[in-house]
């Protein structure tokens, strides 16, 4: 099946901005299947599974028969006010406000479904399974937890990470952005959106230490043993040395309880087309010939929950 697409932003009223919500769907609906939300990593926005062309994930599964949410979140893409200087949200915010809020949305969109798929990109993976483990409502309405290169804690030691991780994110990065009040990642072309101080300081203390709120103290880490987790599944590449190394990712699932969750190594010697790394996993043009149509599959199958 290879359905025409059709794209409209949607602006969800935050704070004193609005979030974006690019909104990817086949223009004429064959099927009623569950809508699917995704959420971008650190140092990034939506772009990561869509393009204005129809390229991408998203696209991908809308030409499938899918209503795909895109969020943005605070201050990355189109989501206003961008990140600046006086603009110092944290990640606290996604996980608190800004996913209930899109979930809450696209199902008043879908009166005739109750839950959701999630879908995420590395850091954006960490703040979705925060969400799930933090709000029982969340957990009630997620119908499916697919990441890809998604890790809480970098424990794989190489060079890559040295310079990468210990160098760059833990004392460049900081430093910069204490002096010009956020990271202009784009400016510096460390990645496709910037990060505010906060959102930068939450992600170097959970990746380093305990997985705990830094607002409230929350303890997601002890609470993830109580949760009735939706299917899951988490991708990793291999050649994903630092970012979503597949060690680091394997280690989530073990923190997170997730004994029955899938996990795939997208490898040649498992038979994939390619050894991806974090990024070529989601933008690589074979990917939609390979674990793309996996994917596919895997949604279609879940759809009854």
């Amino acid at each position: 099946m290879n359905l025409a697409i059709k794209q409209e932003s949607l602006f969800l009223p935050y704070r004193q901005g609005q979030l974006h919500l690019r909104h990817i769907a086949p223009k004429l609906a064959t099927h009623n299947h569950p809508p699917i939300l995704m959420l971008h990593g650190a140092m990034s926005n939506g772009k990561v599974f869509y393009s204005d062309k129809g390229k991408g994930l998203a696209c991908f599964l809308a030409k499938a028969g899918f209503d795909v949410y895109v969020l943005d979140s605070a201050g990355r893409g189109l989501s206003e006010p961008p990140i600046s200087r006086d603009f110092n949200l944290g990640q606290s915010d996604v996980i608190k406000e800004q996913l209930p809020l899109a979930q809450a949305f696209i199902l008043k969109r879908h009166p005739l479904e109750q839950k959701v798929h999630w879908c995420a990109h590395s850091w954006g993976g960490v703040l979705m399974a925060s969400c799930i483990v933090r709000f029982e409502h969340i957990q009630q309405s997620v119908l499916s937890l697919l990441t890809f290169g998604t890790k809480r804690t970098i424990k794989v030691q190489n060079w890559r990470k040295w310079l990468m991780v210990d160098l760059v994110w833990n004392r460049l990065a900081p430093a910069y952005a204490k002096k010009t009040g956020f990271l202009n990642a784009q400016k510096l072309k460390m990645g496709m959106d910037n990060e505010t101080r906060a959102s930068l300081s939450n992600t170097i203390d959970w990746v380093r230490g305990d997985w705990i709120d830094t607002d409230d103290g929350f303890d997601y880490r002890q609470a993830a043993v109580d949760v009735n987790w939706p299917k899951t599944w988490f991708i990793a590449a291999k050649k994903d040395r630092v970012l979503g190394n597949p060690s680091d990712v394997q280690d989530m699932l073990a923190e997170c309880g997730l004994n029955e969750a899938k996990y795939t190594l997208l490898a040649k010697r498992n038979g994939y087309l390619d050894d991806y790394d974090h990024a070529s996993m989601l933008t690589a043009p074979h990917a939609i010939d390979d674990h793309f149509v996996q994917i596919r599959q895997w949604y279609l199958a879940h759809d009854l929950g």
